[in-house]
């Protein structure tokens, strides 16, 4: 098909061109500042779905991202109140 494309000329949707290279630059400038720019609203998020269960302090959750060789990890730490101590 690619083929046919080539010789015959089919148009290509240009927003969808500039949507996919925008992508690319907000993926390439995420990586050379860092890119972790989501992890304040991945921590609220989680403290709101966790509150919805159990009663936690802002501080205790805790995200961060770990590089092991190759590959990012997400950290996630919850510290959750000790339900002997609330029973007492």
């Amino acid at each position: 098909m690619g083929m046919f494309d080539f010789l015959f000329g089919t148009k290509k949707n240009t927003a969808s061109i500039a949507k996919d290279r925008l992508r690319i630059i907000i993926a390439q400038e995420r990586t050379l500042a860092g890119g972790r720019d989501y992890l304040p609203l991945l921590r609220q998020e989680l403290l709101e779905v966790i509150r919805k269960y159990v009663s936690i302090d802002a501080d205790a959750v805790k995200v961060d991202v770990v590089k092991e060789g190759d590959h990012d990890i997400l950290d996630i730490s919850v510290a959750l109140p000790d339900e002997r101590a609330s029973a007492a």
